[in-house]
Order: C-alpha cells, then structure tokens, then sequence
C-alpha cells in the first residue's frame, strides 16, 4: 500500500499553482465574497475557498480549443475533459471505447484554450482499475503530455490504492460516485443510484474515504437530492452535482447537452440553454441553398 500525506499533498499544489498564476497580487483576499472573481487562475485551493463561503462552482464538459475559448471567457470555473468526448464528439455508445491517447488529444486542445478555468481529465475506461501503477503512469501522461491541471477517477473503494497513488506524485485527483458511466455494464441501467439505504450508505462511506485521503472534489452522478446533501454538508471538499440536486457545491453538465446540439438525450436533470442544433442546421441548410442558387458568394465577398 502506498504511503501518502494526500491532503497537504493536495492542498500545496493548489497553493503553488496558484501563486505561479497570481504573484501580482500576493494581497489577495480569498476570504472575500467573491472568491472566483478575484481568481486569475482557478485552482483546487479556490474551489476549497468557494465552498467555504458558500459560492457556487460552475463547471461544463469541452473537448477542444475553440469552443473552450467561449467556455474560459464566460466565467466557468472548471472545465472537464471527459470522457463523454466518446459519445458526443466520436459517436459511441458508451465512454468505454476511447483511448488514453484520445484523450491527451482532447485535454491537450482544451488547454490550450483555457486560460482561467482549472482543466480536469477524465482517465478513461481500463487505465486506471485494478492497477494502481498503471494509474500512476496513465495520470503523469496526462499532466506531462496535455498540461492538465487534476485528473478525475470513478469509483470508491475498489479504486482507493490507484488514486493514493496519484495523489502521492502530487497529482489532484477528482472524484465521481454514484452513476459512474464506465461501470454501465455493471449496472445495465443509468437509473437513479443509491436510493435503496445499503447502497447510500456505501456512497456516505466512500465519499468520506475520498475526502480523506485527499480529493479535491467529488462528482456525485444521478443520486438522490437528499443525499447529496447531506454528504455534501459532511465532506470539507467540494461535491459536483449531475442530477444530484441544487445542495452540491457545484453542477456540472455536457456542452453539447446544455446548448442543444445533442437533441437526442433529455434526462430529468438537464436544462437546455439554447437550442444550436436547429439553429446550426438552418444556418449550414441556408448556406448550401446560397451555393447552390450562386448567391455566395456575392461581388462583396471576393477579391
């Protein structure tokens, strides 16, 4: 088993990232009431601080650079990579199929576009379970190849030695309980978890756990309101709901979900705030009608 100071492991990482991005204003107040606001960079010591005064961390998916860009510059405060990047952005059925490699890729787009948010990578399916080294090496990759700045595990206590390991390389590591979309074929359903008392009482017992050792933050994934509340009350890290309710510390939703390119998926929990994918469709249908009518392009729209 390794041996690890997680906690304060985590908590200087946070600390010394932030001061790499903020050694202007050395004075600043994180005591203030607008924490995220004063943040030239968001760290995982801001998100602690956020809790602490009660503000609300938004998060949202993204897969590449320029719609990363529009993410960073309204104001989210972490982006995760996830990797959903497999149904939304590959067209799988499951998260299952995409690789390490893919999502180096992916992170290492996002990064590049992201210049206030803390960049959070999801290590996907079979690089991470039952093998705690190769966790460990599947982590520095990450953080080497793309410039992540955390990376995100699914699960409890079956993955408590791989995220001990990562923590140990002062790696910040999320967590995801509840639903966890890797684990589908386990459940053979994305119903609702933990609302029988045996399950939500192992959901208690690994968020404790999580918050322990050192996560920064927990995910909690399609579980009932009432108990991402109550956990949430009793972990010091900050929870980020998905169809967990509004006591979470924070939401997270998919990029592709919340703007209505993706029409084909409308859980309970998802708040459509615009609808692209109509208005993306009736944009490319005018621009081949223009084409083809030789409206475009105009004499203006030549040289």
């Amino acid at each position: 088993m390794v041996q690890f100071t997680s906690r304060a492991t985590s908590y200087m990482f946070g600390l010394l990232w932030h001061n790499k991005f903020d050694d202007s204003n050395k004075n600043t107040n994180f005591a203030s009431m607008s924490v995220h606001k004063d943040a030239k960079r968001i760290t995982t010591q801001v998100l602690h601080e956020m809790k602490q005064n009660g503000e609300r961390i938004a998060m949202l998916t993204a897969y590449d650079f320029s719609m990363t860009r529009l993410v960073d510059q309204a104001g989210i405060d972490i982006i995760l990579v996830g990797d959903s990047a497999s149904n939304v952005m590959a067209g799988h059925e499951t998260t299952l199929p995409i690789t390490l490699d893919q999502m180096i890729y992916h992170a290492s787009s996002v990064v590049r576009g992201a210049k206030r948010a803390l960049v959070v990578v999801d290590l996907p399916f079979g690089t991470y379970q039952g093998n705690s080294k190769e966790a460990l090496n599947s982590a520095i990759r990450i953080m080497k190849e793309s410039g992540a700045h955390a990376v995100k595990l699914e699960g409890g206590r079956e993955v408590r030695e791989s995220i001990e390991r990562i923590l140990s390389a002062g790696i910040p590591v999320m967590g995801h309980l509840g639903l966890t979309p890797q684990s589908i074929y386990k459940f053979g359903t994305y119903t609702v978890r933990a609302k029988q008392e045996e399950e939500a009482k192992l959901l208690r017992e690994d968020a404790k756990m999580l918050n322990d050792i050192g996560c920064f933050a927990i995910v909690f994934e399609k579980i009932p309101a009432s108990l991402a509340g109550e956990v949430t009350a009793a972990v010091a890290c900050p929870t980020i709901g998905i169809g967990a309710g509004g006591d979470c510390d924070g939401q997270v939703l998919v990029l592709h979900d919340m703007l209505g390119i993706t029409q084909d998926f409308s859980p309970r929990f998802l708040r459509r705030y615009s609808n692209l994918g109509d208005q993306m469709l009736d944009a490319i249908q005018n621009y081949v009608s223009d084409v083809r009518s030789r409206d475009f392009p105009s004499k203006d729209e030549q040289y």
